[in-house]
């Protein structure tokens, strides 16, 4: 892609840039909690669904952090708190240097424009209304991008940044296969030129043989344009070929957070090892060699999740200190790799520190 800055959208480029391996965005103590209600007349709050649940991480510019854990553990709602499609219960939110916690609507267009989501389902997330072309220009004419010979011009642009052709750009939705329908969900993304992608389980809905392009795509574009992805997916097979750092949520909250290569190498959080043992092995005498993890019972309520570790009803390892008191992120290992554990796994000599010292390497 071009990007001549004579061009019409050079107006996207107005913002402070964030150089490569700068802080990006900061989330702090984030929590979601969604009110459960009861009575017809007079409704009042009966319980809270714990969704997302003291959550604090650091992205920067240019890398890509892999989101994993089960289906229910708070990775899509983490998502939209994040893009501000949901309001946060509490914490704070940075963006480029900025709280955007609590902006207005008004206040909060600019920052659209450099934080856009590519969504889970490729068949739900467009609008079988509307032709092509209009869909992924539909971002431009909200926020008075260019005129209409531009626009155009910009989405016969993205189209070909996608793999897609300018034929296309009069059909509608329902004439492409899944894994072109999510090719045009990530061209609506770019139009505005964003600084932060977040794309949630981009994959999970493609068949396998569609996978690969998907996500060799993302892989180009970020190398391309230079952008940050958070990349979420219950995968881990597929986060370990596109992150630098993957965070692992379990019942809302992150309990491993760590460099890619090395999570996989020395998983710390029993939940982490228990993941990693499920993730198939193309090798049959090494897939017959290994142990394979069956977590028993299942997932706890988020309505009422269990004290102390919340992992502890399913955790091989647990102890009574387990069942008692909640275990906070502390650096274990190398710079960077955290993990909530009262009894971590492949822990050398190194004592814990705390997690704001593994952040920020100091």
């Amino acid at each position: 892609m071009t990007d001549d800055p004579g061009t019409h959208m050079a107006v996207l480029q107005d913002g402070p840039e964030i150089a490569a391996g700068q802080v990006l965005l900061r989330a702090e103590r984030l929590k979601k909690y969604f009110p459960i209600k009861h009575g017809v007349l007079l409704q009042r709050e009966v319980a809270r669904v714990h969704a997302v649940d003291d959550v604090s991480f650091e992205l920067r510019a240019g890398e890509t952090l892999g989101l994993v854990g089960e289906s229910g553990c708070g990775k899509s709602t983490l998502a939209r708190c994040i893009s501000r499609i949901y309001e946060v219960t509490s914490g704070t939110l940075t963006f480029e240097g900025k709280d955007i916690t609590n902006y207005s609507r008004r206040k909060l267009r600019p920052v659209r424009r450099d934080l856009q989501m590519v969504f889970q389902d490729p068949y739900a997330s467009l609008n079988p209304r509307k032709r092509i072309g209009a869909i992924i220009a539909d971002p431009m004419r909200i926020h008075h991008v260019g005129d209409r010979a531009q626009i155009r011009d910009r989405v016969l642009e993205l189209l070909e940044v996608v793999g897609l052709s300018a034929e296309h750009v009069n059909r509608y939705p329902h004439e492409f296969s899944g894994g072109q329908r999510q090719r045009i969900g990530v061209a609506r993304a770019l139009a505005l030129r964003p600084k932060l992608v977040i794309a949630d389980e981009p994959v999970s809905a493609l068949d396998v043989s569609i996978r690969a392009q998907v996500i060799n795509l993302l892989d180009d574009l970020q190398d391309d344009l230079g952008l940050t992805y958070i990349f979420i997916a219950h995968d881990l097979g597929v986060v370990r070929h596109v992150s630098d750092r993957i965070a692992v949520m379990y019942l809302g909250k992150i309990v491993e957070i760590s460099p890619a290569e090395e999570l996989y190498e020395r998983p710390v959080h029993p939940y982490t090892e228990a993941l990693l043992s499920a993730v198939p092995v193309p090798d049959p005498d090494l897939s017959a060699a290994r142990q394979q993890i069956v977590l028993e019972g299942d997932v706890p309520s988020p309505i009422s999740p269990p004290s102390g570790c919340r992992f502890h009803p399913r955790c091989r390892y647990a102890t009574d200190i387990c069942k008692t008191e909640e275990p906070q992120l502390t650096l274990r290992g190398s710079v960077g790799h955290l993990a909530a554990c009262h009894h971590p796994l492949s822990v050398g000599a190194r004592p814990p520190e705390s997690a704001a010292a593994a952040v920020t390497g100091q």
